[in-house]
């Protein structure tokens, strides 16, 4: 008989230990706040993420959760155990942030609105985590699988996914996750059930140099970058899956009145489909190739030859879950039982590395409002009723993707 998922969501919001859950959610949600606030202060720069991780691993140990630990990478993590056969589901939030070392992290309240850098990607969702962890301990739930709750690095940028990339490759617990939720940003109502690939490359073209007039006619690396950009702009891609291309910083060069030596560019490559993806970094390359012949053709060689290197910054790989999967299912009821009007959306996130093994794989929202992300002006909101709702549309989807079993 198919599996019902609304009427399971409804089951466990209906159940005296989830109201327990929520009240409890309620009661503290001053502290919630509190969490929100000293996390958000302890700076957390993409590659160094030490100080935010020692912290975080302290306040899941303090939570009582088991084989609390950091792994080889940085990623802070504890067991909630459950009453079945130790599948294992892991629930995630990213420690770092995309601003520099030195950027003030200081906590604005201007009423129920919060202003730091970082404060709703991600640092909110790491505070909602152990308030779910308090919440499900204050009502006695127990699930079928464990929990795993994880803080990891290296989401943003080009941190290329690292932590959860070895929380799959090389973790102790990467034979026994059969299931994985990243906490993520504040928004509720959008599920993220795809998982949009990248590649990120820095194109080095090089070349002789020499005296703007002097050694005038020789090859000029500059030229090969503009062309192979100019190349790259036209090329078609398709709307659906959506597929796009960005040659987005550039340099190269020591004076006006010098051909360069090295010119570069670095160009972001996306698809939502791994096969688009694997075609436009094909096709991106020939460019690049063609780009180079036709300088060399173009010009002298005598001093020397244009050469081009494409280092890698990021690959991201594609992946889906499929939307009549359970987990999208049960995401998907438990946020329209709070009143939400839940929608599917592809985007790049942690999520991003068990999609693309096959394993089930979503992101959900931490709750209330938020905005301005990626800018010194992010803010959230954490008025308490907004931030309720979403929370406990979120645990309700926990409960039922870890097996509720009761309190």
């Amino acid at each position: 008989m198919p599996r019902d998922h609304a009427s399971d969501v409804a089951t466990i919001i209906r159940h005296p230990a989830f109201a327990m859950a929520v009240a409890t959610l309620d009661a503290e949600h001053e502290r919630t706040v509190a969490d929100i606030v000293t996390l958000t202060e302890i700076p957390s720069p993409p590659f160094k993420e030490e100080r935010r991780a020692a912290a975080y691993l302290e306040m899941l140990r303090a939570h009582g959760l088991e084989d609390v630990e950091q792994d080889e990478v940085g990623n802070v993590m504890g067991l909630r155990r459950g009453a079945g056969n130790g599948a294992l589901m892991v629930v995630a939030a990213h420690l770092d942030t995309v601003f520099p070392e030195g950027t003030d992290v200081t906590v604005r309240r201007e009423g129920t609105r919060l202003h730091a850098p970082g404060i709703g990607d991600d640092t909110r969702s790491l505070a909602v985590l152990l308030a779910y962890v308090r919440a499900m301990d204050a009502a006695g739930i127990r699930t079928r699988n464990d929990i795993l709750f994880v803080g990891d690095v290296g989401e943003e940028g080009l941190g290329d996914l690292r932590g959860v990339r070895h929380l799959f490759n090389r973790g102790r617990y990467r034979d026994s996750i059969e299931a994985f939720i990243t906490v993520d940003s504040p928004q509720v109502d959008k599920i993220v059930v795809g998982g949009v690939g990248s590649k990120r490359y820095s194109i080095r073209f090089r070349g002789p140099g020499g005296h703007s007039f002097g050694a005038f006619g020789i090859v000029n690396p500059m030229y090969a970058m503009a062309q192979a950009v100019a190349d790259l702009g036209r090329i078609e891609v398709p709307a659906t899956p959506r597929t796009t291309f960005c040659a987005s910083v550039a340099g190269g060069g020591t004076s006006v009145n010098a051909i360069p030596e090295e010119a570069w560019v670095d160009i972001d490559l996306r698809s939502e489909s791994a096969e688009e993806l694997a075609k436009l970094d094909t096709r991106c390359r020939e460019i690049v190739a063609a780009a180079v012949e036709r300088e060399n053709a173009a010009r002298s060689t005598a001093e020397g030859a244009i050469t081009v290197e494409i280092r890698a910054l990021g690959d991201r790989p594609a992946g889906n879950t499929p939307v009549d999967s359970d987990i999208v299912r049960y995401a998907t009821a438990a946020l329209a039982a709070h009143g939400f009007s839940p929608k599917h959306h592809a985007s790049s996130t942690d999520a991003n590395i068990p999609m693309s093994l096959g394993i089930p794989a979503i992101k959900i929202g931490s709750g209330g409002t938020g905005g301005r992300a990626h800018s010194l002006g992010e803010w959230i909101d954490v008025e308490k009723s907004a931030s309720l709702a979403g929370m406990s549309a979120g645990l309700a989807t926990i409960l039922a993707v870890a097996g509720f079993v009761g309190g």
